[in-house]
């Protein structure tokens, strides 16, 4: 099994350089940029060759790019914000001692998150299960902005251990990332002919609440998975108020 990471980037220099250290055991680094403005590139060509530059057109077409730059029948998606637990990491070099005609074409692993100081056990956000190690020739890009993932054709594994999740620095960050992906997700379902109204954004908004904090169990999280509830609720709010925003003054 020869792998190739595959990363995009966007502004990450506090975070670039752990995660090539982190993922040294990978046969090849791609890492691929949308015009950052900080070191990020600078710090990346430290530890490969691949650093590419491409105009920031939607997460599908960023991964997409970045898989086809890739040489290795294999690819490791992961973002600049995570990393991998121990046992992840032994379940991985175990794989690469097996005959590649004995493997899946892909593996998926449970992804925890440290979310203001605390690991999410509940909230939906938990185990948040990942398909992130798969062979590149039966994989394709899927899903509705900005969510999309990528996919294989066939049998998926699942593997033991953790990728760690080290997201949003403080709440801000969570509300401008929040801001960004609303207004992608808006245009995507526009974009397929969608419309909405004031009962949907009150009913679906409610309905994000509660999913989260009650049926997800964030009461659980503590404060942290009120937040979490909040926000999930707050950001279907933006989506299909700006999805109405969108729609109305096509009308």
């Amino acid at each position: 099994m020869k792998i190739s990471a595959s990363i995009i980037v966007f502004n990450e220099e506090d975070n670039v350089a752990e995660l090539c250290e982190s993922i040294a055991f990978v046969d090849e680094i791609v890492i691929v940029d949308s015009d950052s403005t900080d070191r990020t590139k600078e710090i990346a060509a430290k530890y490969t060759s691949k650093v590419f530059n491409h105009e920031f057109k939607g997460y599908r077409d960023k991964h997409e790019f970045a898989d086809a730059q890739t040489t290795c029948d294999w690819i490791l998606w992961i973002d600049a914000d995570e990393r991998f637990t121990p046992e992840l990491r032994a379940e991985i070099d175990k794989l690469r001692k097996k005959p590649d005609s004995d493997l899946p074409n892909g593996f998926k692993f449970a992804r925890k998150t440290l979310y203001a100081g605390r690991w999410i056990k509940h909230s939906g956000w938990y185990p948040d299960y990942q398909m992130r190690l798969y062979r590149k020739a039966a994989s394709f890009w899927d899903g509705i902005a900005p969510h999309e993932t990528a996919r294989v054709e066939g049998r998926i594994e699942t593997l033991k251990g953790e990728l760690l999740h080290y997201t949003k620095r403080d709440l801000s960050e969570h509300h401008r990332v929040l801001n960004s992906y609303t207004t992608l997700a808006a245009e995507a379902l526009d974009k397929r002919g969608k419309t909405t109204g004031a009962l949907d954004i009150f009913t679906k908004s409610i309905a994000g609440f509660l999913r989260s904090y009650v049926l997800k169990q964030g009461f659980r999280d503590g404060i942290q998975g009120l937040l979490i509830a909040m926000f999930t609720s707050y950001g279907v709010f933006l989506k299909y108020a700006k999805l109405w925003e969108r729609t109305s003054k096509s009308e």
